[in-house]
């Protein structure tokens, strides 16, 4: 019987030795004395999990799987201004319910099961590996609940009794969702305002009675015909332009939970947010994808005012780890066709398996997608402990200043390691599922084109990873301001870490220590490389100033879109480095643990050595060119800033 999680090796792994679960299992029971759980109750509590996962790899496998094509080929269409799922999708999402697995995450004083949000991401893997457009669709249920829950928390609006939940603001909504009645989406994108928050221009205002509503249009809303909606709007209007003004831009904004319809007595809908249309896309057509209109609808203020962006993040986050692991089970799909295919497609006396190029192609593709679980389990596991154990500090009673304190260290921690890595994840992840599908496809031959094989249908849903919830390039872009922003704050800690680094390269007993440590210096002197180009052309830029000027403009007049060009330029070749290296880091301490990892770390390390001296050559050398030409080309208005 076929099952997505007993025929994964690696997945197993990280439950039998690459997670530690007692801290997350803590922190998920709200423990908050921290005390260690006994090995059986521990044992006993991850088994459970494993049982979990185990029924999502049959369920995948034997029901979501087959029904992908059908899915995909009926679509979803709009009839009176609402959405009509195919009838294959709606029996799929009978089971889900069925199976109670919207309720996944959600506390048991709630009716949940409390598992961690790392066994969710885990069943988005399995999910996505069977059709990736009902995984999309599948994720703005349980999650929508949850995330529900941590807002109402993070604003006060949730009680408790020690650590038990007494009473939440949304409890209704959230119990609704991971009944599977309902579900929600975040809404954020603009005609004109994609990856520019500050060009947002939908508007939430209050009447004078205290209620909020909200106005304007959102576009490309994954499952945006759903009940519930997570909304950013302008709420501060803007006084003055740009950095003269910070309600020009982010500061701005808030954030409100706007539910799309009520019923009346007799059951009717009545509409308050209208679907405009359901695009019409190249794959994920599992997925509705609508274009909405808010028209003064009402809606619940979230936190405080201008306080938007920050709990967008929040969601943002979390998104970005779901579109990982969504990532991950494309290219677990993609894979595992093209070598099953590949086994048994005979060529020139042997199966072209065993033909050296499709060999090298298979074993690439393998090696990466462990390099993408390692980074997608490490990712997750951080960010989960840093959420929990910052609203433990912040909201939940029961604590002394001691322990409050040492909460509020430990979510900086869990969240520095998180921020770090979320971004390359979304890049590699994204990237390497267009990338393996695209191989899939290949490898296929003829047949690959068309469709009864369902690897053009794999690629077409691939398209979208490297796109949506953050472009690969606004990724590659906050890895670069993060690294160089780190250098700048802290030039002596760069400075040893550079040493460290070199050091180790050359003295570390562990062969494999070396080797990362060589890969970890190539990328600091890409690092160090783009601070001084940037330096030096900020000293270039202040030759018509007064030297009396010099030290203002040099620390405090910073201009992102004029003195970084160079660093913005090679962002995405950063980013690719900045994840070799991460990723090496994490196989190196699994190896330290397990020795039968280093396996995994030397296979990486082949294709991520040469990759990475190359990727320094380009940064170091190319794009002064193309830079001058842009200089050359700007509007004098944007040439007299």
């Amino acid at each position: 019987m076929a099952n997505y999680f007993d025929d994964n090796d690696d997945l197993q792994y990280y439950f039998d030795k690459g997670i530690d679960w007692g801290p997350l299992v803590r922190a998920t029971e709200r423990d908050l004395a921290g005390g260690e759980a006994g090995a059986a109750s521990l044992a006993e509590t991850v088994d459970g999990y494993r049982q979990m996962a185990q029924m999502v790899g049959t369920f995948v496998a034997q029901d979501v799987a087959p029904a992908g094509l059908v899915v995909d080929r009926e679509g979803i269409h709009l009839d009176k201004g609402e959405a009509v799922v195919p009838k294959r999708m709606q029996a799929i999402f009978d089971q889900i319910k069925a199976l109670d697995l919207h309720w996944l995450c959600v506390p048991r004083e709630l009716g949940g099961m409390n598992s961690p949000l790392l066994l969710y991401f885990i069943n988005t893997e399995l999910f996505a590996r069977a059709d990736v457009s009902i995984t999309a669709h599948h994720s703005f249920h349980g999650g929508i609940a949850l995330a529900m829950l941590i807002f109402s928390i993070r604003e006060g609006s949730t009680e408790f009794d020690g650590a038990t939940i007494t009473k939440t603001r949304f409890q209704d909504a959230i119990e609704e969702v991971a009944r599977g009645d309902a579900w929600g989406t975040m809404c954020i994108t603009e005609p004109d305002a994609g990856s520019d928050m500050a060009a947002l221009r939908t508007v939430g205002e209050q009447d004078e009675h205290g209620n909020w509503f909200v106005t304007g249009q959102k576009i490309f809303i994954t499952s945006g015909h759903g009940k519930y909606h997570f909304v950013i709007a302008r709420t501060e209007p803007a006084t003055g332009h740009g950095a003269d003004d910070p309600l020009a831009g982010l500061g701005g904004l808030s954030f409100f939970l706007v539910p799309a319809w009520h019923e009346d007595e007799h059951g009717r809908r009545h509409r308050t947010v209208t679907i405009d249309r359901i695009e019409e896309k190249l794959g994920h057509h599992g997925s509705c994808t609508t274009a909405l209109t808010f028209d003064r609808s009402p809606a619940f203020l979230l936190g405080q005012r201008g306080e938007g962006f920050k709990y967008m993040l929040t969601l943002m986050n979390n998104a970005r780890l779901g579109v990982g692991f969504e990532s991950l089970g494309v290219c677990e799909a993609a894979y595992r066709m093209a070598r099953d295919y590949a086994a048994q497609r005979p060529s020139m006396g042997k199966t072209i398996d065993r033909h050296e190029m499709v060999a090298d192609m298979l074993d690439e593709m393998r090696t990466d997608i462990q390099a993408i679980r390692a980074l997608a389990m490490y990712g997750g596991y951080h960010e989960e402990l840093a959420t929990k154990y910052e609203l433990f500090a912040s909201r939940i009673g029961g604590k002394g200043e001691l322990e409050t304190k040492q909460l509020e260290r430990r979510a900086k921690q869990h969240k520095a390691n998180a921020r770090r890595v979320t971004p390359l994840l979304k890049y590699l992840a994204a990237e390497k599922a267009v990338e393996m599908a695209r191989r899939n496809m290949q490898i296929h031959g003829g047949n690959g084109y068309m469709q009864e094989y369902g690897a053009e249908k794999l690629l077409r849903d691939a398209l979208v990873m490297p796109v949506y919830e953050g472009t690969s390039q606004i990724q590659s872009l906050m890895a670069m301001k993060d690294a160089l922003g780190a250098i700048m704050k802290a030039p002596q800690e760069f400075v040893k870490r550079l040493a460290q680094a070199r050091w180790r390269s050359l003295s570390a007993r562990d062969p494999l220590e070396r080797r990362v440590a060589k890969l970890q210096h190539l990328a600091l002197d890409a690092q160090q490389f783009l601070v001084r180009k940037t330096a030096t052309d900020k000293f270039r830029s202040l030759s018509d100033k007064p030297l009396s000027q010099w030290r203002h403009a040099f620390l405090e007049d910073w201009n992102p879109k004029r003195d970084f060009a160079y660093a913005m330029l090679h962002a995405e070749r950063l980013t690719r480095m900045l994840t070799d290296v991460a990723v090496c880091e994490i196989l190196l301490e699994q190896s330290r643990k397990h020795p039968e990892r280093a396996d995994v770390l030397r296979r990486y390390l082949v294709r991520a050595e040469p990759r990475c001296r190359h990727l320094l050559d380009e940064i170091q050398t190319t794009g002064a060119e193309l830079l001058a030409k842009l200089q050359d080309d700007r509007p004098a208005a944007n040439a007299a800033e």
